[in-house]
């Protein structure tokens, strides 16, 4: 069994402890990985911190051929990547392939956004006191970015925050999902080939509390882009004092399907948006809203269709729900679903767990003060509701806590310009899931969902800082 290196100083580097990186469906392990003190995290901030000017420097074209090529390199090492995200994650094999394919897009979209990289000219003559001024302002790297990732795409969220990062001309200090980080350090590898200063990117694994906690508290530390849960979002905005900080934290993903609308168009999207990844996304779907005229036939249809979804070991491909992150959650959903349960909710398929493995789920009778509603289930779980009008369905919608994206389905334009200005959503997808998501769209949420926006030239605009000049011309 291989143990993998962590990466700083310019050199693979092992340390003094050892974690096991397990395989969720068997639950044992497939391969390990050293774990990083708090001495080798400072260390790993020092080698960033030390290599600014360096990045800084890097020209566009370089930077955008660095990008250019680490996509390349994930291309040839697809299968290898897929598996190994599957592996670790659970993810079933086939969305792996569609991550790796994403995380390429991921890279080349960074790779655009490092050659366009400029500011703008600002008209200081239309003030009274701007005659004869000329200005602009240009963008500059914030400095050392700390990235903290999750377990649910070990390769593409690790990318959202890397590609940016090299495209602004940030060195990175990246901390992976500790069940997750053979992917990351893959990634590294690719990374290095491509010609990456070997001094601007630095790999360490280990908790939160402490590995996470001291990339946040140092202030050689400038930005901090963190994907998670809102507990961990809130604690890192509470410690990272003055620093930048993106978090893209929790939701628990709405639709409505109008009476207008065509039930089998989004009968299979929500299919696939609520239990992908065994609906371990923060965009899942997780709440579906029917019109009470459409109520029936759809529930009919959507019991039907997830019945019949492979469930299993993640690397069949004719699998759609495998083993959920690891056995403590899949045991937090059963008990989730079980008080639902007791009180009044109903099972209209699935509602079991097999060790790790919990069924795809669909309950109906449930109440908006249920931990399956109410909170972020991050499981094969999706509750049904009835409305009788669209302020109905609105009202509902909004009462969350959350504020990522939601989906509306619906035929009539009026009707999803009037949703898309009463939804307090950071995304409106019109007759789509909230699942949905491509990599260079503005991405976040509001209320308890996040702060601030990913998507690539979103992320590099969070990543720089503007400098404004001024030339009197007097």
């Amino acid at each position: 069994m291989k143990t993998y290196k962590l990466f700083w100083d310019g050199k693979w580097q092992e340390t003094e402890k050892i974690i096991d990186v397990i395989n969720p469906y068997d639950n044992k392990p497939f391969a390990k990985v050293y774990e990083a003190s708090i001495d080798d995290v400072n260390k790993a901030i020092d080698t960033a911190y030390n290599a600014k000017e360096k990045i800084a420097s890097l020209t566009a074209k370089e930077r955008g051929d660095i990008l250019d090529k680490i996509a390349d390199l994930i291309a040839d090492r697809f299968d290898e990547f897929a598996e190994t995200i599957s592996l670790e994650s659970g993810k079933a094999i086939k969305f792996a392939r569609g991550e790796v394919a994403r995380a390429i897009e991921t890279f080349k979209f960074s790779a655009d956004e490092a050659r366009r990289l400029s500011g703008e000219v600002v008209p200081l003559d239309a003030a009274a006191s701007g005659k004869n001024r000329f200005g602009y302002y240009k963008r500059y790297p914030v400095g050392v970015v700390g990235a903290i990732t999750p377990f649910n795409f070990p390769l593409n969220l690790v990318a959202h925050k890397v590609g940016p990062a090299i495209a602004a001309g940030c060195p990175i200090v990246l901390k992976p999902a500790t069940s997750t980080p053979i992917t990351a350090v893959k990634l590294i590898e690719v990374i290095l080939e491509a010609g990456f200063p070997a001094d601007g990117i630095n790999l360490v694994v280990g908790s939160g509390s402490t590995v996470g906690n001291a990339i946040v508290t140092s202030e050689k530390v400038a930005k901090i882009t963190f994907t998670g849960s809102p507990e961990v979002g809130l604690q890192i905005k509470a410690k990272s004092g003055i620093k930048r900080v993106t978090l893209e934290l929790g939701n628990n993903g709405p639709v409505i399907i109008n009476k207008d609308a065509d039930i089998y168009k989004a009968l299979p999207t929500c299919v696939v948006g609520g239990f992908a990844n065994s609906g371990q996304v923060c965009i899942s779907v997780q709440r579906i809203y029917i019109h009470e005229d459409k109520y029936d036939e759809f529930k009919e249809l959507y019991v039907k269709s997830v019945a019949e979804m492979g469930v299993g070991d993640q690397l069949s491909d004719n699998v759609v729900v495998g083993p959920m992150i690891d056995l403590k959650e899949a045991e937090r959903v059963e008990q989730w679903v079980n008080e639902a349960i007791e009180q009044g909710a109903k099972v209209l398929v699935g509602g079991k767990r097999e060790g790790s493995v919990y069924y795809p789920t669909v309950l109906e009778n449930c109440t908006s003060d249920m931990k399956v509603v109410k909170d972020e289930v991050f499981a094969p779980v999706v509750s049904l509701f009835k409305f009788k009008d669209l302020d109905d369905a609105i009202k509902q919608v909004n009462d969350t806590k959350y504020g990522l994206q939601v989906g509306v389905f619906t035929e009539n334009i009026k009707t999803a310009f009037y949703l898309i200005d009463r939804l307090e959503f950071g995304g409106v997808m019109v007759n789509d899931v909230p699942t949905f998501r491509v990599d260079n769209m503005p991405y976040g949420g509001v209320k308890l969902s996040g702060l601030g926006r990913e998507g690539v030239k979103y992320a590099v605009d969070e990543m720089t800082e503007i400098r404004m000049v001024m030339f009197n011309l007097n």
